[in-house]
């Protein structure tokens, strides 16, 4: 009878654990709508509007939210969904942001938010337009990640900005500067494509990100990722191209170059 119980209970426990580990199938369309909604509602101003850093275009929006409009899922990889605003007091002045959503636990938590199109002047009007690159999410489709012998881009693009979304605070990246031991305060802005697999098994991504505060000073990122348990992990993340300024304008100069698939420091 005791080892009856005992065994009870050790089934009971590792029920309540595997339910504790929710999927992004245990999730709705529903479920996916409602944590945007409770998203965008806890970070409404006093005025009404949602506020959201543009990194692309280092512009401080304030959105007024108009319809979730649709949900995606990509199985491992979480729910993505599709929201319609327009600009404050510009009705006709479009947005379409994506969220994109991971279980945490028995909920839904936004990872990252990303503009998928933004407005355009077209005539005495707007017209919403792609921005380029577009949303890694968006690169799959309906396509299903499967197992293949190699990671595919969109994928080592997803773990990158996972890790980014993750370790960046208010959305600013905090990162130590390997060469001088400095912290740089960085915003992230977009991953470069095509993604690469370096002989050995690794995997790296080049990233574009701003220093924090200011307008035109753009750090190259560089990030190397390795697979573990079927999941890519980012192992190491170094400055490739500093802001230098030369007469008035700042432009990127590297610390080293790639040959055959390894690195070189400059000097």
């Amino acid at each position: 009878m005791q080892t009856q119980r005992v065994v009870l209970l050790v089934a009971c426990g590792l029920l309540m654990a595997a339910s504790s580990r929710a999927d992004d199938e245990d999730f709705s369309q529903e479920d996916a709508r409602a944590a945007v909604k409770a998203y965008i509602d806890s970070r409404v101003q006093k005025d009404g509007t949602f506020r959201y850093h543009d990194p692309q275009a280092d512009a401080l929006l304030d959105l007024e939210l108009d319809n979730i409009r649709l949900v995606r899922r990509i199985h491992g990889y979480g729910h993505f969904v599709d929201v319609d605003f327009h600009a404050k007091g510009e009705a006709a002045k479009p947005y379409d942001l994506d969220f994109w959503l991971k279980p945490a636990g028995k909920k839904l938590e936004v990872v990252d938010v990303r503009i998928h199109k933004a407005p355009k002047r077209e005539g005495d009007g707007w017209k919403l337009v792609t921005r380029s690159p577009i949303p890694w999410w968006w690169i799959p489709a309906t396509e299903h990640p499967g197992e293949t012998e190699e990671k595919k881009s969109w994928q080592v693009e997803s773990a990158v900005n996972e890790y980014v979304a993750a370790n960046a605070k208010d959305g600013v990246l905090v990162l130590k500067d390997d060469k001088t031991g400095e912290e740089r305060t960085l915003d992230f802005v977009e991953i470069h494509r095509p993604l690469r697999r370096i002989e050995g098994g690794s995997y790296f991504a080049c990233t574009d990100f701003r220093e924090h505060g200011s307008k035109d000073k753009f750090y190259d990122i560089d990030f190397w990722l390795t697979e573990k348990d079927g999941q890519l992990e980012v192992t190491e993340a170094r400055i490739h191209k500093e802001p230098k300024n030369e007469d008035g304008v700042w432009v990127q100069m590297p610390r080293y170059n790639f040959e055959k698939e390894k690195v070189k420091d400059l000097h």
